[in-house]
């Protein structure tokens, strides 16, 4: 487990605390690190640690109107096997929000906590080992 001191924290707000844990527990590989729901709970995957603000929170307090404004924010989550996991996710009822993307870099999908909260999945490309590599 990460010290806490390391962890970096992503506040996403969320409608509903519990149907948010229970959605990045059950289909996303986080664990809970406190739930005192409904207002807030955090949960941990890696170094990642997603603060969930509920409507109660002081967290879910309105952003100023100067920084308020639609954005594509979203969390990125580094799988294996992209295709894996969305076969996994379509089959516990999971939709997403786009077709698979391919760059350079790698593939991608986008999907949607319950509260509407962009998450990105992405497979890196495969790289040669630097010394596999033409001089």
């Amino acid at each position: 487990m990460t010290p806490s001191d390391e962890y970096v924290s992503v506040r996403y707000l969320v409608d509903d605390v519990p149907a948010a844990v229970a959605f990045y527990t059950h289909h996303l590989g986080f664990t809970v690190l406190t739930n005192p729901a409904p207002a807030f709970a955090d949960v941990i995957r890696g170094s990642l640690r997603l603060l969930l603000s509920g409507p109660a929170s002081s967290g879910a307090r309105a952003t100023p109107a100067e920084s308020a404004g639609a954005g594509r924010n979203r969390i990125h989550l580094v799988v294996g096997d992209l295709d894996a996991e969305i076969a996994r996710l379509r089959g516990a009822g999971i939709e997403f929000r786009s077709d698979v993307v391919a760059g350079p870099g790698g593939r991608q999908i986008l999907l949607a906590d319950p509260a509407g909260n962009l998450i990105e999945l992405f497979q890196p490309a495969a790289h040669r080992p630097a010394a596999d590599q033409p001089a």
